[in-house]
């Protein structure tokens, strides 16, 4: 049986790719901020008595800490983890009333990702020694350019890609795989807020079942859906002046300073 740990597990991608890792039998940690949407998420997989829940925010280091203390306890070893907490809002530099906005998206999205890790890193650094063990990140395509009016998210999702990329270097050698996922435009609560165009927008339960796939697998990198990791790779190959002329008029995410 494997033995997953996940944050951001109360809705969105945390709780699809909880109900998949579920279907197949592991025995879940779950990590969310809503005490009643993560025991609603509890209830609702396979053998809800054997998942464990944790109600916290994240960016409390100590109490995240202690959850992992506790599930690896309960578990003995634990084989993945998926850092999947993140926020995403329109914020605009020039007001200063956004400034705390920026400060917690990059602590959720990038310091809580270290902080949901770093517990895990040395017993898992044994279990690899004899079974598959998975660090995964949660990034975005919002992460491959910047997008305007999402720069602090997109800040954030590029340097989780990059925290990824050092942090699967540093622990080659160890056994343990670190997967970075970049979902395109998923259909969750987060996107259901946008009011324009998503191109290749896919269920969250087809996302769930590529990027578990993916976490299988070991892979060091993926984009899903694919359309949008080709999407990504033609935006990354635009010099600066085409991409700027194109996104200057971009429609942008809706700005909420109360988080």
């Amino acid at each position: 049986m494997q033995n997953v740990f996940i944050t951001g597990a109360s809705s969105g991608l945390g709780a699809a790719i909880a109900l998949e890792y579920a279907k197949q039998g592991a025995r879940l940690g779950l990590v969310g901020r809503r005490q009643a949407a993560l025991e609603a998420v509890q209830r609702s997989l396979p053998n809800p008595q054997q998942h464990s829940i944790y109600v916290l925010d994240v960016n409390d280091s100590q109490a995240l800490s202690a959850a992992a203390s506790n599930f690896q306890e309960l578990c003995g070893e634990v084989h993945v983890v998926v850092a999947s907490a993140g926020i995403s809002v329109g914020t605009l530099s020039e007001l200063n009333e956004d400034l705390p906005v920026f400060r917690q998206v990059l602590e959720t999205n990038v310091l809580a990702t270290v902080a949901t890790f770093s517990p895990f890193i040395e017993a898992m650094k044994k279990t690899a020694q004899t079974q598959p063990c998975r660090l995964v990140g949660i990034a975005s395509v919002a992460g491959i350019r910047g997008l305007p009016g999402a720069s602090a998210y997109s800040a954030s999702k590029a340097a989780v890609i990059s925290y990824c990329e050092s942090l699967r270097v540093e622990l080659q050698a160890t056994g343990i795989r670190v997967v970075t996922i970049a979902p395109g435009y998923i259909d969750t609560p987060m996107t259901q807020v946008n009011d324009y165009a998503m191109p290749f927008l896919m269920p969250a339960e087809k996302f769930a079942k590529r990027a578990v796939a993916t976490i299988s697998a070991g892979n060091s990198y993926r984009v899903i859906p694919w359309q949008m990791g080709v999407v990504a790779k033609l935006l990354r190959m635009l010099p600066n002046f085409v991409y700027d002329f194109a996104f200057s008029k971009a429609p942008r995410k809706s700005r909420h300073v109360e988080l």
